[in-house]
């Protein structure tokens, strides 16, 4: 080539041995990719085939996923709701807690689970869906004891409820009764107004009232005949509480430590604390309408003392009026 043209034959010779090979390589490159082509096409619909199947396992496990989350999360509601139970259901609502965070626990391991098997081989995805279907089932049996544990709550509450109301109940009778000694004290008082004060006291405590009167009001030293200021005492007394139905009557006879003196029927404080307190009962009775089998008569003797320094206080005559409480105690032991 001179001068920018070609030498004809020469250049002719030469175009022809860069051509024919160039032309030979460009049938084979022809050729060689149409098979790979079809491999790699073959190869690709192999791996989308593989990759639908594992897409339909990553929905199967995210629908089983899905219900088991639904699970748990009606086990926190249900576990809200027994948490606000009364403190005397603590133990249960205690277990129950740690059954839910057992139940959470178990989520856990099933989502670590779930995201592993997106990321697995198909050996690892096997077993771990075994896996899963076994924490499904413990969540399942983990449920049914939490469902059980709920109805033996909700049973504990009525139960509860039922002696709450029983409890009401015996609280409201104990305040009537209460209210109603508060009155019989009142009107004791009244009745007795003249005598408070020589003697004579009129208290209420532990729900009973207690009238106390020493033996100068109502016997002679040494006997247990009553005289005329001590039968007005007692029948004023015995008057003012014969209308009540449901009241006890313990008439007490106490004396002093001073030993009896003669050897007549009296041999001992025992016998004049007794004959003392059935005199007392006898006049209540003959005077008022008092129902005999509410009123008792005991001896108390020189053991009781009020004031072991003054023997005039010690010897006296204790009547303690007391509420039938018989339909209380039915209350309490139902």
């Amino acid at each position: 080539m001179t001068g920018g043209t070609f030498d004809r034959p020469k250049d002719h010779y030469l175009l022809m041995r860069i051509t024919l090979p160039l032309i030979a390589l460009l049938l084979m490159a022809s050729c060689v990719p149409s098979r790979k082509y079809e491999e790699a096409n073959a190869r690709a619909k192999t791996m989308q085939a593989e990759a639908d199947a594992a897409n339909a396992r990553a929905r199967d496990a995210q629908a089983a996923l899905d219900e088991l989350k639904g699970s748990s999360e009606e086990a926190q509601r249900r576990l809200a709701r027994l948490q606000q139970d009364t403190t005397i259901l603590g133990t249960s609502l205690r277990n129950m807690t740690g059954q839910y965070d057992k139940i959470n626990a178990l989520n856990n391991e099933l989502l670590d689970k779930y995201n592993k098997l997106l990321a697995g081989s198909g050996s690892e995805n096997r077993k771990l869906l075994s896996d899963l279907e076994a924490l499904r089932l413990d969540l399942m049996n983990r449920e049914d004891s939490v469902n059980a544990l709920s109805k033996r709550v909700a049973m504990d509450r009525a139960a509860l409820a039922e002696r709450e109301k029983e409890l009401a109940a015996l609280q409201a009778e104990l305040a009537a009764k209460d209210a109603a000694m508060k009155s019989l004290k009142d009107r004791v008082s009244g009745a007795l107004t003249g005598f408070e004060g020589k003697g004579l006291s009129v208290v209420q405590r532990d729900g009973r009232v207690y009238v106390s009167m020493e033996n100068k009001l109502l016997f002679p030293s040494g006997s247990y005949a009553i005289d005329t200021q001590g039968r007005e005492l007692i029948i004023k007394l015995a008057k003012a509480i014969e209308g009540e139905k449901d009241l006890n009557v313990m008439v007490e006879g106490h004396t002093d430590t001073d030993k009896v003196q003669g050897g007549g029927a009296i041999k001992d404080n025992w016998d004049l604390s007794v004959m003392r307190a059935t005199s007392v009962v006898r006049l209540m009775q003959e005077n008022s309408g008092l129902d005999p089998k509410r009123v008792t008569a005991a001896g108390r003797g020189e053991y009781i003392p009020v004031d072991p320094t003054d023997k005039a206080k010690n010897r006296r005559i204790e009547i303690v009026l007391a509420p039938d409480l018989e339909e209380l105690m039915k209350l309490v032991k139902d």
